[in-house]
């Protein structure tokens, strides 16, 4: 196989296509025409739609095409793996109801293997298909040539294309064996497997059925062809290199970056990282700027100056103090030109826009960086506020990307939930004005539904269910659809996702039609029965009347059941070690976190904690059922219930019982105890007077704690270079050491008292026959002031000395008299007083000795010039 370049391979393929009959068109625009549902096309066959669904006639009935297209769904693992990029160009070969699997499956092996085209080793090929398409099979087996063995078939997950309702077919891929030293090892690698070995570089999709949405199949009148190749793909195995970034083009600008940092490609994975991301970013935002996007705040504008900024921010990684991304993109620009070119009609433009974002980013950033590096190390290491990071966007244009980024970095996190919710403050201020609690307030009258109407809860027999969509709130206003994106609240005529309620969090799930899905965060329930399910439209669009599937996510389910059971088994322990006088006053029930108050007078101690703790937990282990009964209020007080203090109860109730355990209660529950895993209570508050609240986590919350808490352990015993288990041992023994070294400390400080001392004693002032000292010690603590204090008395009986030092922005002051002193007027506390007002301060004390504070350190000259008069005044 003969080496060949990037630019070479894609003149060939499409020079290929062109002697099959296919036209050759330019890559269409990453901005998509007529296309809602696309913020940028990110393949080969997106801007094809119209001739494949038949609304357009194409120019020809074979199409050949390379089609540049952006992908920013990893973009944060863009630059971490040599895996990820933004920026791929698609090669790609289209039948609008021409040929059909026998031509594209030819014409695919011809091109890969023959020495006139790519020439690969057929020995290195392999093809897979659907698992029912004999068709292909046999074109692949009995035309092609290639041993049964060597085809392999997969499933719907990987040789299938579908999205919904529509065209749909089976795929054909051909993989490449670039050989073992690209593979994971193990015995049984082969094709499909997930490591670097088996690279897929050519898909053909047959096009061949259309689906009702119901997963019902029938076969196409005109059936089509629709190939993908990644050119960047195919050089990697043409060229025998490891990454997309090691292909030529592609290096070329990685080498551009590398001369103006500095660095080298492969010096450290640090560099490696911001090479990557440089590299790969310049090259979506040249390609971008020329398709017509400008930097903005919102959609593709956006991605756009995230990109850059990205960029931008890892040049300052790798040492870049100047402006650099126009450089690069001349680069780009270069090694592209000749394919695209607009790229060389457009850089003046390109290099303006570049100019432009880079140095208004450059104005912002250095700022930003130093403000954010001051609240990360004011933090607790953990988290940085939304609102400090909204401060950062707001008020220093600081992009919120960036300090998630800069955050991961450090190993630290900040809400990216509450910042939105800072973002959008006044909208939702109106929303909550209107609804107090979330959409709540939205009536039957304005939902276009009668009062009457509730939605019937079945989330206690099933996770899943069809439904229908009585109302849309969209945005705030009422709807009757959504779109992809868009903040919606739906009402279904029946659902199994719980709502909040009785202290138990919402559940989360998804809700699916046939046209559109939705991703459910949160659900509430109205005061007439309707629940409200709160989300974003992850896929096309939802529509009130839609026929929809509500699947709760079970695991989440499954983690509020393990919360709430427990919380019953934590109330039943509390009321068996404190007594009958506990009450629930409170609580909150998540994925696998409880906060429970009740009542009671008094601190637990770690004894109570302990036997509460260990009460629970051998409830959880004795792995008792969790029966739940629907009975008459008057049989649930029978059976020995529990209910909530001052709660209203129907003449029906649900009844839970869980080991000892038996509560009036409506949420969800475990069916055994078992299932709990565990419970650790993690604190213990007052709340109010006469109110308690324990924080607990149970199931996988309680191995994340105890994980983080042994990562602790293990971080301190590495400090201190022992073990974990020795741990104890050697902190006691730090301990003692720092004890006997404190202990040094303080037998060298009293010897320089000593010395200083004699030096009080030669300045000091006679004053009306009292000996008068006022003076700043340095590096005293306020022990050793009172040492020194003491010795003076003992020795100068006759003499009124003030001592101070400063520590920090806090002034420390002393007066000490002796006994001769006193008798001739001399007042400790009153002097001090006196001196300390001077500091903004105050205090006072006995006539021998005093002691006081002060906040101004720059007057603590001007208070100690003032002893003398104040003592002259006094005697």
């Amino acid at each position: 196989m003969q080496y060949r370049g990037l630019n070479e391979l894609r003149e060939m393929y499409l020079s290929f296509f062109e002697t099959k009959g296919h036209l050759r068109l330019p890559s269409f625009s990453l901005i998509p025409q007529n296309d809602p549902s696309l913020l940028l096309i990110n393949s080969g066959m997106a801007p094809m739609k119209p001739f494949f669904t038949g609304e357009q006639e194409p120019p020809r009935h074979r199409v050949t095409t390379c089609q540049k297209c952006i992908r920013t769904g990893d973009i944060e693992n863009v630059g971490k793996t040599a895996r990820h990029g933004t920026f791929f160009e698609m090669l790609g070969n289209f039948s609008f109801g021409d040929y059909f699997k026998r031509e594209a499956i030819h014409w695919s092996w011809e091109f890969l293997t023959s020495p006139k085209w790519v020439g690969i080793d057929p020995d290195r090929l392999y093809p897979s298909i659907y698992v029912d398409d004999d068709e292909a099979f046999e074109i692949w087996n009995k035309e092609i040539g290639i041993a049964p063995e060597r085809i392999f078939r997969f499933g719907k997950e990987d040789n299938f294309w579908e999205h919904g309702s529509g065209p749909c077919g089976p795929c054909s891929e051909i993989y490449s064996d670039r050989g073992p030293e690209y593979g994971c090892g193990k015995p049984g690698c082969t094709v499909g497997c997930d490591c670097d070995r088996y690279m897929e570089v050519w898909n053909n999709v047959f096009s061949q059925f259309d689906n009702d949405g119901h997963g019902n199949y029938s076969e196409l009148k005109q059936k089509n062809i629709d190939t993908g190749m990644g050119l960047e793909r195919l050089a990697c195995v043409v060229q025998g290199v490891g990454s997309l970034f090691d292909v030529d083009t592609v290096r070329n600008i990685t080498n551009k970056v590398s001369e103006i940092a500095g660095k080298h490609y492969g010096e450290s994975d640090k560099t490696d990282i911001s090479l990557r991301v440089i590299t790969d970013h310049i090259r979506s935002t040249v390609m971008m700027i020329c398709d017509g996007v400008i930097p903005s705040n919102e959609g593709r504008g956006y991605v756009l100056r995230r990109l850059l900024r990205r960029a931008v921010r890892h040049g300052k990684l790798l040492g870049i103090d100047k402006p650099f991304m126009s450089d690069v993109a001349s680069t780009v620009i270069n090694e592209s030109g000749g394919a695209y070119p607009e790229l060389v009609e457009k850089q003046k433009y390109i290099h303006k826009v570049i100019e432009n974002e880079e140095a208004s980013f450059n104005k912002t950033i250095d700022s930003g960086l130093a403000i954010l590096n001051d609240k990360i190390a004011a933090s607790d290491g953990k988290e940085l506020s939304a609102a400090d990071a909204f401060q950062l966007y707001d008020t220093y244009g600081f992009p919120i990307d960036l300090t998630l980024e800069v955050l991961e970095e450090q190993g630290m996190t900040t809400s990216r939930e509450e910042f939105d919710r800072l973002m959008n403050e006044q909208r939702e201020r109106a929303r909550e004005d209107r609804k107090k609690m979330g959409d709540l307030g939205w009536q039957s009258e304005d939902l276009g539904l009668d009062k009457s109407i509730k939605t019937a809860f079945d989330g206690y027999t099933t996770l899943e269910e069809s439904a229908k969509i009585l109302a849309i709130v969209n945005e705030g206003e009422v709807s009757g659809a959504a779109a992809k994106g868009e903040k919606i609240t739906v009402v279904l005529d029946r659902t199994p996702f719980y709502a909040e309620m009785g202290g138990q969090i919402g559940d989360h799930g998804v809700i699916t039609g046939k046209n559109g899905a939705m991703a459910v965060s949160d659900v509430q329930k109205t005061k007439d029965g309707k629940y409200m399910h709160i989300g974003v439209v992850t896929e096309g669009e939802l529509s009130v009347e839609d026929e929809v599937t509500a699947s709760v996510d079970a695991a989440y389910r499954q983690a509020i059941c393990r919360a709430h059971t427990s919380t019953h088994l934590l109330q039943k322990a509390l009321r068996t070690v404190l007594g009958d006088h506990v009450e629930q006053a409170g609580s909150y029930t998540a994925n696998d976190h409880i906060r429970f108050d009740f009542t009671h007078f008094a601190a637990l101690t770690a004894e109570e904690l302990a036997k509460v703790e260990d009460m629970v937990n051998d409830a959880i282990l004795a792995g008792s059922p969790v029966i739940t009964e629907e009975m008459s209020i008057d049989d649930a007080k029978k059976k020995g219930a529990m209910a909530l203090f001052g709660e209203k109860y129907g003449q029906t109730v649900r009844v839970v019982q869980a080991g000892d355990s038996i509560e009036l209660c409506g949420g969800t529950h475990l069916d055994n105890t078992a299932k709990a895993g565990s419970l650790k209570i993690i604190g213990e508050v007052s709340v109010a007077a006469g109110v308690r609240r324990i924080e607990a986590v149970t199931g996988k919350a309680v191995l994340k704690l105890m994980n983080d808490r042994q990562a602790v352990l293990n971080e301190a015993a590495a400090a201190l270079k022992t073990n974990p288990n020795e741990l104890s041992a050697k902190i006691e023994q730090q301990v003692n050491d720092m004890r006997a070294l404190n202990k040094k400390l303080e037998k060298m400080g009293a010897k320089v008292a000593a010395m200083q001392m004699v030096d009080l004693f030669n300045v000091s002032r006679n004053i009306k026959g009292v000996e008068v000292v006022a003076t700043k010690l340095d590096d005293a603590s306020a022990d050793m002031l009172r040492t020194m204090g003491d010795d003076i008395k003992g020795k100068k009986d006759n003499m009124v000395a003030v001592l101070s030092a400063v520590n920090g922005d806090k002034v420390s002051l002393l007066c000490v008299c002796g006994a001769e002193a006193v008798k001739k007027g001399a007042h400790a506390g009153k002097i001090i007083k006196e001196v300390a007002k001077i500091v903004g301060g105050g205090g006072g004390g006995r006539p021998d000795s005093a002691t006081a504070g002060g906040k101004n350190p720059a007057k603590l000259e001007e208070a100690l010039e003032a002893v003398n008069n104040i003592v002259e005044a006094m005697l």
